[in-house]
């Protein structure tokens, strides 16, 4: 039986976590290069460093999912060797990973239960995950299969799991980077309460205004090194970003969208799709057009109909009415994905690893994934020397850190596979290019990077339709902005004509047909074939 409510028991010793001089190589990269890290007890400490820096893994040998080549780790001033995440989780470190670790055909609860020693009650268990979840604005339906929930839910999931093991230490890998702004501070809530308690917390995010607002001290790596510690509540949002990338971080070019094509390239009428899910969400009777030369975004809290709404434009669900979707004028509401691929529709998924790559293929592999009508492919045949050249092209382009087109694509960290997935779809120059959390994961001068090329791609002429948690990112890049929630978009706005707390308010579901700009094409006009 688990504890109802967390209690830590704190440290005699200051210190809770001592590295030394901790060494980690792969045949292609030095991850860690003789890294120090003191981790106190009772302190958020953030861990900075561009993708590829060697933070995550870092925390996997604090974990141990990964053993060092070199160097030694002392837990409350005794010296240990972390060999396995069993071993971890007994000396009282708990993590929550970027990429999840959860079995997508058990439910919540199952998952909850598989990290703690020894057979659970379902039931109890099931009470006290509603228990935790309402107490710390996490909401995670126990009964639920991981299959069926977005990447958001799937993330409550793991915090959920990972403070139900009652932590001395909890490690979270950007653990915000697709919640909504209101879970974010009730987050938040939560970790200065568990600190509070005793709990020491290594905290790794690309979202500088989270790290100055939460954490005690900051650990700064660069290429494997430790280069700095800081307050970073001393530090404005741009020091800290220098010295995690070393240099200044451009600003966004977005002037106003000028090419807008008329009737529009993505017009979406009328689209209602029962969810086969039963946990799933139904799409009510949404209508809305995505110009060539514009980008509009959907904002909402995670949950609310975005992957159904992403995967009926995709092709992966199939439209009751072909013409309720259409590119160009050409209905394609009936047709698969390979076949809107054709027509000039690209889709940057979600979920990096399983849909956006496969993660035991090599990066050349992945990029020929979705080159269906490119190049790449003539009459049928894979024409390698063009694979490679594009492959290559997508690493230069978007500085994706690697050991080159041959590396699988699990040896890329987090963020620099979100960028040679971005690369993949943006250098197909599609006419339409639908994106669900462009950068999700990706450090600040890579994100100002991925968000200038989808303003470029918007200024040569391509519809972008992008799906967001990040309303900062919005607003930074968009023209048009909506809101879906609970399976219906509100009305869309262009970006000048509202703000954060607009947004904000309709991202609860509340909003008025008075506040509807749209043209009455985009009200759900039928596009004739």
């Amino acid at each position: 039986m688990m504890p109802s409510d967390i209690k830590l028991a704190t440290s005699p010793s200051a210190v809770r976590l001592a590295l030394r001089g901790i060494t980690k190589s792969y045949p292609s990269v030095v991850a860690n290069d003789g890294i120090d890290l003191t981790v106190e007890a009772g302190r958020i400490h953030a861990v900075l460093g561009e993708n590829g820096a060697g933070k995550s893994t870092l925390m996997k040998i604090i974990f141990g999912v990964v053993q060092p080549d070199v160097g030694t780790i002392h837990w409350e001033g005794a010296p240990v060797e972390i060999s396995t995440p069993g071993q971890a989780k007994r000396l009282g470190i708990g993590m929550v990973f970027q990429h999840f670790s959860l079995f997508e055909t058990l439910t919540a609860v199952e998952n909850v239960a598989l990290g703690i020693p020894g057979r659970s009650d379902l039931a109890a268990l099931s009470s006290q995950i509603v228990a935790l979840s309402d107490r710390y604005g996490l909401p995670v339906d126990p009964g639920r299969a991981v299959h069926s929930m977005s990447v958001g839910e799937r993330q409550r999931v793991e915090i959920i799991r990972a403070l139900l093991q009652n932590p001395r230490l909890l490690i979270m890998d950007e653990p915000t980077s697709v919640l909504a702004p209101q879970a974010v501070q009730k987050l938040f809530g939560t970790l200065r309460q568990l600190a509070a308690e005793g709990c020491s917390i290594l905290y790794i995010s690309h979202k500088l205004d989270e790290i100055r607002e939460l954490c005690d001290v900051a650990t700064i790596l660069r290429g494997g090194k430790v280069t700095g510690i800081c307050d970073p509540r001393q530090e404005t949002a741009s020091n800290l970003a220098r010295m995690m990338i070393g240099r200044e971080i451009p600003a966004c070019r977005h002037a106003p969208a000028s090419t807008i094509d008329d009737p529009g390239r993505l017009t979406i009428a009328n689209l209602s799709v029962k969810s086969d899910d039963p946990f799933g969400v139904d799409l009510h009777d949404i209508s809305l057009i995505v110009h060539g030369g514009e980008i509009v975004g959907l904002a909402g809290i995670s949950g609310n109909g975005q992957r159904e709404l992403m995967a009926a434009l995709s092709g992966e669900t199939l439209a009751d009415e072909p013409s309720s979707i259409s590119l160009s004028r050409v209905p394609i509401g009936s047709l698969g994905p390979r076949q809107r691929r054709r027509l000039g529709l690209c889709f940057v998924p979600e979920e990096r690893l399983g849909r956006g790559a496969v993660p035991s293929l090599s990066l050349d592999e992945n990029s020929l994934l979705t080159a269906n009508g490119t190049p790449m492919v003539q009459a049928g045949m894979m024409q390698p020397a063009k694979i490679r050249t594009f492959t290559e092209r997508c690493i230069a382009t978007f500085n994706v850190m690697c050991g080159g087109p041959d590396a699988a694509a699990k040896s890329l960290s987090g963020g620099n596979l979100q960028k040679l997935i971005m690369a993949r779809e943006v250098l197909q120059q599609p006419k339409v290019l639908l994106v669900s959390q462009p950068t999700w994961g990706v450090d600040v001068g890579a994100a100002a990077f991925i968000r200038q090329s989808l303003v470029d791609l918007r200024n040569a002429g391509t519809a972008i339709l992008v799906v967001s948690e990040e309303l900062d990112e919005l607003f930074e890049i968009c023209d048009r902005i909506a809101v879906i929630a609970k399976g219906r978009v509100s009305p869309i706005r262009p970006v000048s004509a509202t703000d954060i707390k607009d947004i904000g308010l309709a991202m609860t579901g509340l909003w008025s047909p008075a506040d509807d700009t749209r043209t009455p094409a985009e009200k759900g006009a039928r596009i004739a074939n």
